[in-house]
């Protein structure tokens, strides 16, 4: 049995529900997936100072989970992954990372559609950053707040931006830049006719396959176990030793 926590670095009970249903969908029959969402944080992470706030929360409930095999960050802008990988028990994948990673798979070029406009300097920032840059042919925002997705008008919006991203990219392949998106998948994929990467689904099947060859992050250099120190006040609760 393979074990995975996906964490959703937002409070918004209804969508960690909606981003555990993604991950199970995929996952084989012998993996369980537990979707977990912090005790304290943002309620969407919109901003650089929503996934700032985020992280603590992120790596609490990393920590609360010591048997897990591998972890997701259920967030597009895949808010301190760096830090989770210095103390998780397992491995950590990013659902952007996993989602170019899958991209690059199955055709030249990609384009991701995201929620609002102010995200896309970040979205290209881990283009850039995971090394597919010159793959990503563009960031086009349908400009939904992540809490809204599930409406039936935020749902045209993402499919008329797919659309339109498909026409002036010239990609082959669609990638959904927000974990609120994962359900709409099979839909656009069936309305525009070409491969749509929603990265909880790309994650959680990345984490299952590193675990399933026995590989973990390594912990030779930067990703070693962070020394042990004393947090002060809001942090306290963060003085442990990982090692």
């Amino acid at each position: 049995m393979i074990r995975i926590t996906l964490v959703n670095p937002n409070t918004a009970r209804e969508m960690t529900e909606a981003i555990g249903r993604g991950a199970r969908a995929v996952a084989a029959s012998g993996t369980v997936v537990t979707a977990v969402g912090p005790a304290m944080g943002p309620a969407s992470v919109e901003s650089h100072y929503d996934a700032a706030l985020a992280v603590p929360g992120v790596l609490a409930e990393i920590a609360a989970a010591p048997d897990a095999d591998g972890f997701v960050i259920a967030c597009f802008g895949d808010p301190g992954l760096d830090a989770a990988r210095e103390v998780a028990s397992g491995p950590v994948v990013g659902i952007a990372e996993a989602a170019m990673h899958t991209a690059t798979l199955l055709g030249r070029g990609f384009s991701i559609v995201t929620t609002l406009a102010r995200t896309i300097g970040r979205t290209e920032e881990l283009a850039h950053r995971y090394g597919f840059a010159a793959a990503c042919r563009g960031v086009h925002a349908c400009d939904v707040p992540v809490l809204e997705l599930d409406s039936p008008s935020a749902r045209a919006a993402v499919l008329d931006r797919c659309a339109a991203a498909l026409a002036t990219d010239r990609s082959d392949v669609l990638v959904l830049g927000c974990a609120g998106m994962t359900e709409l998948t099979g839909a656009i994929s069936a309305k525009l006719g070409v491969p749509v990467v929603d990265g909880v689904a790309a994650a959680t099947k990345l984490v299952e396959s590193l675990v399933a060859l026995g590989l973990r992050t390594s912990t030779h250099g930067e990703y070693a176990p962070p020394p042990p120190k004393p947090q002060a006040g809001l942090l306290a609760e963060f003085t442990r030793s990982f090692e």
